[in-house]
């Protein structure tokens, strides 16, 4: 749409020099020419001052860092505003009208199966009964999809992936934006998930699809049952993730990351590649040494952790 007319229905100005076709939202980093973000918090300056987006919601005191190029779209509640204009780029939920999934060679389709439009299913592909292949699926060969799965619209399953039963890909990552009186606006998701090559995903896990963008379980990675992925994480190639894990949006684990059952790992944080954590680890910290064994709550090397818990034994007898 023309910026001028989201900005209308926001009840923000636009001038008439700065109008454009815009074909959705994006975050400063990753945002193109045609498509809008918006700066919240003044720590994030950095990030608007080399942003290429075609138009930014911004408070009035931060304005001055806009560069030249990009519209400043003023507006008292950045995060707010972007809230509403998420609902502007929401898809619909099914597609009505548009060609039929296409089903490769070998592949076996189950009954009650559901087959979006626009789906392509490849060669060899098993999906049992009362599965949701949702509309613009991507399903790549030899893999395995369970009964009652779910894999919502716009996402992708590689080739020799195994998915169990219950799980979902692509439902909406938690994210909503607080009014002034303590109301929440729902914040539309409207990236993604992909699931690279040779994952294998446990019975009832859910893997959020991104706000913008995409959540991503990279090729090789295999995942345990009640695991939760929030928006926009990215779990390295090859790791390995125990029962009842939860990783909060924006995470990013490195290569060969291991992680005991019920571990915890913060938002917005960097896990280096190939280490491991305990059972329980709680994660509030990015971690940029690689090969070493975590555990406990603060976050700490494992053996420490051991040696703490053996001294506050001792002292309680």
């Amino acid at each position: 749409m023309k910026l001028s007319v989201l900005a209308e229905r926001l009840g923000l100005e636009c001038t008439h020099e700065g109008d454009r076709e815009i074909s959705g939202l994006n975050s400063l980093k990753d945002a193109t020419s045609s498509e809008v973000s918006f700066l919240e918090k003044a720590a994030y300056v950095k990030d608007l001052a080399a942003t290429n987006a075609a138009a930014v919601f911004v408070s009035k005191e931060l304005a001055e860092h806009v560069p030249e190029g990009t519209v400043a779209l003023i507006t008292d509640q950045p995060y707010l505003t972007l809230a509403h204009a998420t609902k502007a780029f929401a898809p619909a939920v099914i597609e009505t009208a548009g060609p039929d999934a296409v089903v490769g060679e070998g592949t076996h389709i189950s009954a009650g199966v559901y087959l979006g439009k626009g789906s392509v299913v490849g060669s060899n592909v098993t999906i049992l009964p009362n599965t949701f292949i949702g509309d613009n699926v991507r399903i790549g060969d030899n893999t395995i999809i369970y009964a009652n799965v779910n894999v919502y619209r716009d996402c992708e399953v590689g080739s020799n992936c195994i998915i169990h039963a219950g799980t979902v890909v692509g439902s909406d990552g938690f994210g909503f934006a607080p009014t002034r009186l303590g109301e929440f606006v729902k914040i539309y998701q409207n990236g993604n998930v992909v699931i690279e090559d040779d994952v294998e995903l446990g019975a009832n896990c859910a893997i959020d699809r991104a706000v913008f963008g995409t959540t991503r379980i990279k090729k090789g990675a295999k995942v345990d049952n009640l695991v939760h992925f929030g928006h926009n994480v990215e779990l390295g190639e090859h790791s390995a993730i125990a029962g009842q894990c939860g990783f909060a949006g924006s995470t990013t684990l490195g290569r060969n990351t291991i992680m005991g059952g019920q571990c915890a790992v913060n938002g917005h944080l960097h896990v280096a590649p190939f280490n491991q954590f305990a059972g329980r680890s709680v994660v509030t910290k990015s971690i940029k040494e690689s090969k070493k064994v975590f555990g406990g709550f603060p976050i700490m090397e494992q053996k420490s952790w051991l040696k703490l818990q053996a001294k506050l034994a001792k002292l309680l007898k």
